[in-house]
């Protein structure tokens, strides 16, 4: 038999399709519009604005759920929550939501696993699954958008930087940033968006061509190819020849900021020759440097700089004159890193 469609994998054009099929007035995917992504239902029975027969239809043949929570860790701090989802197909995914004093930041998967095979991230050991749908993309944020909902409180920041690669996956994630930026719905501001990528240069350059206004960030780690590759594999196809003019080319044609991220590891990509290595890089550059101190997995050695060195590192690109800032790890002490729990 075949699964039910996902309400969330459709576009506002193909709901108002699929319900003139079935004999509906054309107001009525206005009216299902709003109940998923503005009142944020998720079950027809809950849609009491529609008559009756309409909820039976919706309930016989769409799907309001594509996971399900299998396992949930929240830090002792309380600021960080981390959920595994099981898909309808037995894979899983993982999103965060992270609370600060200001904001509440759902980062969420655009894929199961991982194809670029970075040797410290627990998602690229555990290998690629499958894409995810836009819908189940997107599905994950109206999960945190209800439970924040629940409590008088709403998502201010979505970063795309959970499991997987964004822009192996560009179809389905572009596609789910615009439904949640849809000012019929959702109506996310695309600059509350910022998507990560490994450094896919076509990718990049697709995203700049489009002149979208979400942000974008490199997850770079380091300054120099050999080191790069051992860390990044996939800089073998895309070395820092062909990656700096893709964000060069960025930054002029947008106008915008580019983020850069660098996981500090001890002994490894936090010694001076890679911050002199990074300033060069980045130096006439509308940068910021992200610098996060590794965040442990089962399957590397790596160790996260220690406090001394991460602030020296930091201090030589500031003295540079980098924009950079030095940001605390989160949800350590639940395995928070993008693709932990799955692993286990």
């Amino acid at each position: 038999m075949t699964a039910p469609l996902l309400v969330y994998d459709f576009t506002w054009e193909a709901l108002a399709k699929w319900l003139e099929a079935a004999g509906q007035p054309a107001y009525r995917t206005a009216q299902i519009w709003r109940s998923v992504y503005r009142r944020l239902l998720d079950t027809p029975a809950s849609m009491t604005d529609l008559p009756s027969p309409l909820r039976a239809l919706l309930g016989d043949n769409l799907s309001f759920s594509s996971m399900d929570v299998k396992a949930s860790a929240r830090s002792k701090d309380g600021g960080t929550e981390k959920l595994l989802l099981g898909m309808r197909d037995g894979v899983a995914i993982e999103a965060v939501l992270m609370r600060y004093e200001r904001r509440r930041t759902a980062c969420i998967s655009t894929q199961a696993g991982c194809a670029m095979g970075c040797v410290f991230c627990a998602t690229g050991q555990m290998g690629f699954k499958r894409h995810l749908s836009a819908g189940e993309i997107v599905e994950q944020v109206l999960l945190f958008a209800r439970q924040l909902a629940q409590s008088g409180e709403r998502l201010t920041n979505i970063v795309v930087m959970g499991m997987g690669e964004p822009f192996h996956n560009y179809e389905a994630t572009m596609e789910a940033i615009d439904r949640l930026n849809d000012a019929r719905g959702f109506n996310f501001g695309a600059r509350r968006f910022t998507v990560s990528t490994v450094g896919l240069v076509p990718g990049i350059e697709r995203f700049t061509a489009e002149n979208r206004q979400v942000n974008l960030a490199i997850s770079l780690h380091a300054a120099t190819d050999d080191l790069r590759t051992q860390l990044v594999p996939i800089n073998r196809h895309y070395p820092l020849s062909l990656l700096l003019p893709a964000c060069r080319e960025y930054v002029t044609r947008t106008g915008r900021r580019l983020s850069f991220e660098w996981a500090l590891i001890h002994g490894v990509n936090d010694t001076v020759e890679q911050a002199d290595a990074l300033a060069e890089w980045l130096l006439d550059l509308n940068a910021h440097v992200n610098l996060i101190p590794l965040n442990p997995t089962q399957r590397y050695s790596g160790e996260p700089s220690p406090r001394h060195r991460a602030r020296a590192f930091h201090d030589l690109l500031v003295a540079r004159g980098l924009a950079c800032t030095t940001r605390l790890r989160r949800g350590i002490d639940i395995q928070a890193g993008c693709g932990q729990l799955a692993t286990d």
